[in-house]
């Protein structure tokens, strides 16, 4: 397959996969106004979970159709580090101010969440076949699974102890086929994300082989640039609502059910514990990206005011630096 056709159609998954995502961002703000749902919680739970959709069917075509375990562990981890990395565009929009002395304390629950699950995916990366398994699934899969349920419960609990003593608004503000449309528009643009997305795997696949790059660095940088278009898309969407939080909760949400897919790619993968297989260099993704998180929790606690030469705050310098390292460090690791 020429590299002409492969760019073709790894741009075309990118145009799809984009322009759905801003439907998606659109239509979930109408339907959070119809129904009277916080945007905070639509970006973390609802937006998160569908601008997902690209990891979660890329990975899982990558372990069940081209058994490439390294572009999915690539693809999630990877993904979770792009959308760290785009919270240095959300800072530069930011004009007034960093945007960490606007955002909602909430967020730092999605960020300690995500630090410990990342966690679980170093470890298990690092010990690889010595880690604990079952029937061919690594333990770490159903820990996974539950501190992403637990995740969501608690952030919901939290901003609904927030939120007491606002009125919700009423179903009624919106007609009844409006709400309907809105929700045929959501799920439309859905399944193009999930479309494109199970496409992209064989395609990226099909670049790495034709470019001489190792599917480690093809997934991790490649296609979770790609599949975190629809997040990117949502966020600047939420950003011209003037709804920050939404956009801080749909890239943080995002990242955790980013780490939750390494467990449905366990399960697809039929030949044993997925992390064991994959290449050692994903350990250095999974640790940049709890060093990323863990400058963003710094961030939202600290909530620094000043910019670095009135650009960025010196939470976006962190981040970007730690995006280039790994990128660099994952490309001559060579897996």
């Amino acid at each position: 397959m020429g590299m002409a056709w492969l760019v073709l159609q790894f741009l075309l998954c990118a145009a799809l996969i984009a322009g759905a995502g801003y439907v998606l961002s659109r239509s979930a703000d109408a339907l959070a106004d119809a129904y009277g749902w916080g945007r905070g919680w639509v970006g973390l739970a609802m937006l998160a979970t569908v601008t997902s959709l690209p990891e979660l069917a890329s990975g899982v075509s990558a372990v069940a159709l081209v058994g490439a375990p390294n572009l999915a562990v690539g693809n999630a981890l990877g993904a979770c580090v792009v959308n760290l990395a785009f919270l240095v565009v959300v800072d530069l929009l930011q004009r007034q101010q960093p945007m960490y002395g606007r955002a909602s304390a909430t967020h730092l629950l999605s960020a300690g969440f995500g630090v410990v699950m990342l966690g679980f995916v170093a470890m298990s990366l690092v010990t690889g076949r010595a880690a604990p398994q079952f029937l061919g699934v690594g333990l770490y899969s159903p820990i996974l699974l539950g501190l992403y349920l637990l995740a969501l419960r608690s952030v919901f609990a939290h901003e609904q102890s927030s939120r007491q003593g606002e009125q919700a608004p009423a179903l009624e503000r919106a007609p009844a086929a409006a709400v309907r449309r809105e929700w045929q528009r959501f799920g439309t643009a859905a399944l193009v994300v999930l479309a494109a997305g199970s496409w992209l795997p064989e395609v990226a696949d099909g670049l790495s082989q034709t470019m001489g790059l190792s599917r480690s660095f093809v997934g991790t940088v490649f296609m979770a640039l790609v599949t975190t278009l629809p997040e990117m898309a949502v966020t600047v969407s939420a950003l011209r609502l003037g709804a920050l939080d939404m956009a801080l909760g749909n890239l943080l949400g995002s990242n955790l059910f980013n780490v939750l897919i390494l467990a449905v790619d366990d399960v697809a993968y039929t030949r044993g514990p997925l992390l064991a297989d994959a290449a050692p260099a994903h350990a250095g993704t999974a640790a940049t990206a709890l060093v990323m998180t863990g400058l963003v929790i710094v961030g939202l606690v600290m909530r620094p005011q000043g910019r670095v030469l009135r650009v960025a705050s010196w939470v976006s310098v962190g981040l970007v630096a730690a995006y280039g390292i790994n990128a660099a460090l994952i490309y001559l690791a060579g897996a």
